[in-house]
């Protein structure tokens, strides 16, 4: 695991300026906390190469960047090819010869066999660089779901990337400004989606896409999607479960490949559950698994870990916060988040990944589950969607929704009016912006409100377009399978890999994801959607494939997630902050939202006249990363990694 960076000219004649090398060095300063064990530089015409490495595999003859024999190809790497024993076993049938032990090799020999198709014979999370001198060609890649980031823009006849955006702010032609248009995606959908960045000028290379530069000349385009095709003939359901068994085995057993400590996320839920007890049966040694408890009931899952740890017979490792604690870290957030971010389990996700690398460097966690086998309620409200639509409008606006309006405001995890609210919020429109608006924040309606003229007339308003235009590419007619099509490019790609990576690479700590294994994917999305969403029952085929592993109850439980209790946070601890960051004044002077709306948002919640919890907090991550990355840039400067 690494952070990387570097610049390509458009000429790739062009020798290096002065000082090129210092300023390679400055950018890769910014990410230290990505890799701590080392540094690589690479400067030579054209081109330039910059690494931070966390030593994972090789830990003494792994540095990068890694050449070909004739040092023409040269690569730098974020992340693991898990599959780079095998393809160097070819690659040295074919006779090429290997200096390191390392999987970062594999890549500049397995392009001079395939060029740019080596990403197919690619298992692996990953964003790479590669230089290929003779060409004088750049070639950037990111992993098939975008587990490892990669930001890129064109300042100054110069290509620029980064693992962060705040390693390219470190070169003089980067200015920090806001893209409008990417702050009302990121209103809609709590995160930025790919190819925007919040900042002018910066992209997010997307998932499964790669980037070249040749002849002055930049191409991005898609190498990979996941099909949504029911493959024939349909395997029974016992043959399902036995093949996602092998696979999934399989996928652990190579993620548990570490030359350093290793250990598991566990949260009790049948994801991680799983990925444990396939763990415990491909190590030879006790599995160290890791959890947080809550003082806060409604939030805590942490007797579930604790049973599924016992069962399985693991190394158990709890820390007991409060949550109190949790929000005193809030304000620190945006030194560290350098986009705008408002999944507030990036808090509890961030803890976790702190006490975890205390005792380890590498995890393994459950991510993928839900998008893949249908795990979240989402799935199964898109048919009550269409069973309350039927009822009359005059009906649902005149007294349903209203007698949803008079329910009393809670603040626990989940609570009914929250529920309830949501649901008919997005149940009167098309099944996209339904979706997305039980998922985010801000309605395009909440928009109009929240923005101010000037914004709303320099913005296109179709929010959900990009995301109508990726599903006429899905195959599939079936409306779960549909939105399992779009969560796997949007929310999971920009929503939980995105947090998983900030929170554990904030703390130097890798976390691999065992359901992210192209070939798990490809063949759950091959399966009739009723394999997953079978009635009412979320992951059936998954529950199917490990019910010999777990405790019965591990199945049986409902989906509840990392949550924490931000709508009490908005009204106590956090008060001060939001209001000092929400402030009328503070709101009029930066001339993009209405400050009258934020303020009535804030006095309604604190009143529990209703629950703006979601949107609040929303505004709140906007207002701290702003503050940290455009009227005070000078904070990027802040290591979380000299922070405990």
């Amino acid at each position: 695991m690494c952070g990387i960076t570097g610049w390509a000219n458009l000429d790739s004649r062009t020798p290096p300026a002065a000082g090129a090398e210092h300023l390679l060095h400055a950018m890769c300063e910014r990410m230290v906390h990505r890799g701590p064990d080392g540094e690589g530089l690479l400067v030579s015409t054209g081109v330039a190469l910059g690494m931070r490495r966390l030593a994972i595999i090789d830990l003494v003859t792994g540095d990068q960047p890694a050449f070909s024999e004739d040092k023409t190809v040269a690569v730098i790497l974020n992340g693991e090819i898990y599959n780079y024993r095998e393809l160097r076993r070819r690659l040295e049938q074919r006779g090429h010869s290997f200096r390191s032990e390392s999987d970062t090799e594999v890549l500049p020999h397995l392009y001079e066999e395939h060029g740019a198709a080596m990403l197919e014979h690619l298992n692996g999370m990953f964003a790479f660089a590669l230089w290929d001198a003779k060409r004088k060609k750049l070639l950037l890649a990111r992993d098939r779901f975008g587990e490892k980031p990669l930001y890129w823009g064109v300042f100054e006849n110069t290509l620029l990337f980064a693992s962060e955006p705040k390693v390219l702010l470190a070169h003089p032609a980067v200015k920090s400004s806001l893209n409008l248009q990417a702050l009302r995606q990121y209103l809609s959908f709590d995160y930025v989606p790919a190819p925007l960045s919040i900042y002018e000028g910066i992209n997010k290379l997307p998932a499964a896409h790669t980037l070249t530069l040749e002849d002055g000349e930049i191409k991005t385009e898609p190498y990979w999607r996941l099909c949504y095709e029911t493959k024939q003939p349909v395997p029974s359901e016992a043959d399902a479960a036995e093949h996602l068994h092998e696979l999934l085995a399989d996928s652990v057993r190579m993620r548990l490949v570490s030359d350093v400590p290793l250990g598991v996320l566990l949260s009790g839920g049948v994801d991680s559950s799983a990925v444990t007890a396939l763990a415990v049966r491909a190590s030879s040694e006790p599995v160290k698994t890791f959890s947080i408890s809550f003082a806060e009931s409604s939030f805590d899952e942490s007797q579930y870990a604790r049973a599924v740890a016992k069962f399985l017979g693991t190394d158990h490792h709890e820390e007991r916060l409060s949550a109190n604690l949790a929000a005193n870290l809030v304000g620190d957030i945006g030194s560290w988040m350098d986009e705008p971010f408002s999944d507030p389990s990036l808090v509890p996700t961030y803890l976790l990944s702190r006490f975890t690398r205390k005792h380890v460097t590498v995890a393994l966690g459950g991510d993928g589950g839900d998008e893949l086998f249908a795990g979240y309620p989402m799935y199964s409200g898109h048919r009550w969607a269409e069973i309350y639509r039927r009822i009359p409008g005059l009906l649902r606006s005149g007294m349903i929704e209203p007698l949803i309006g008079l329910l009393p405001v809670k603040t626990k995890n989940l609570s009914l009016d929250y529920k309830a609210t949501r649901f008919v919020a997005g149940a009167k429109h098309d099944p996209v912006t339904r979706h997305h608006i039980w998922f985010g924040s801000f309605t395009p309606e909440e928009q109009q409100a929240l923005l101010t003229p000037e914004v709303l007339q320099g913005t296109d308003g179709d929010i959900y377009g990009d995301a109508r235009r990726m599903l006429l590419e899905c195959e599939s007619s079936n409306v779960v399978e549909q939105m399992q099509s779009l969560d796997t490019r949007l929310y999971l790609a920009e929503d939980i890999l995105t947090k998983v990576d900030r929170a554990s690479m904030a703390v130097s700590l890798e976390v691999r994801a065992p359901f992210l294994d192209h070939r798990v994917a490809e063949f759950a999305a091959s399966l009739p959607p009723s394999y997953k969403l079978h009635g009412r029952k979320t992951k059936y085929i998954l529950k199917r494939a490990v019910s010999d592993l777990l405790p019965p109850f591990v199945a049986r439980r409902g989906k509840k997630g990392f949550g924490v209790p931000v709508a009490k946070w908005l009204k106590e601890n956090l008060r001060p902050l939001a209001r000092d960051l929400l402030s009328p004044e503070r709101v009029r002077r930066a001339g993009v939202f209405n400050s009258a709306y934020v303020t009535r948002l804030q006095d309604e919640h604190e009143r529990g006249v209703a629950n703006h919890r979601k949107l609040l907090w929303t505004l709140l991550m906007f207002e701290l990363w702003h503050e940290s990355f455009i009227e005070t840039p000078r904070r990027i400067e802040t290591s979380v990694a000299s922070r405990s």
